[in-house]
């Protein structure tokens, strides 16, 4: 008889010879493994990049940003309140200003919208970043760029914001 942890490999080894767990974006669509969601149009200035532990990252260069949006399903340790996700994101950083945070509705969703400015290895940047959890999995977007005075707002955010607002969770099944 196999134990569960056998029965996990055997299916682990079948989706790697079939390819099911391949990513892929394919016409706005992406899929890996429980991972799935469409996105609209990316801003013709956003070039792709990779990020370790970023399901899609972007580098437009036009206004010194960097895009993230990571998706994850399925994690014991993700049951935490959108705050705490928040917070989560932000390690690493120092001097931590945050200019406004709001739970927003969001793809049927409660999401927590921050915008902040912060150090990352004691460089000021600013940031915008959306955190939201739906059917089992847990959807970051965040958009840093070095700051464009206190004041000010990244002229590259209305395109993030227009980007986040395109998101839509696909159906996931359950693990």
């Amino acid at each position: 008889m196999m134990r569960s942890r056998d029965v996990l490999f055997a299916c682990a080894l079948f989706q790697a010879a079939c390819g099911a767990g391949e990513a892929r974006l394919e016409s706005g669509v992406y899929r890996d493994g429980a991972v799935a969601f469409r996105i609209g149009e990316v801003p013709p200035g956003w070039r792709a990049v990779h990020v370790d532990r970023a399901t899609l990252a972007y580098r437009d260069e036009s206004q010194l940003a960097s895009i993230l949006l990571d998706g994850r399903c399925y994690r014991k340790d993700d049951d935490v309140p959108l705050v705490a996700l928040t917070d989560h994101l932000m390690m690493g950083t120092t001097e931590r200003a945050i200019d406004s945070q709001e739970t927003i509705s969001f793809d049927g969703r409660e999401a927590m919208h921050t915008r902040m400015r912060a150090k990352l290895d004691g460089v000021p940047m600013d940031y915008d970043v959306y955190v939201t959890k739906k059917d089992g999995c847990i959807y970051d977007f965040v958009y840093v760029a070095e700051p464009t005075g206190k004041d000010a707002s990244n002229a590259g955010i209305p395109a993030f914001e227009r980007f986040v607002s395109s998101f839509h969770a696909l159906g996931v099944p359950s693990p």
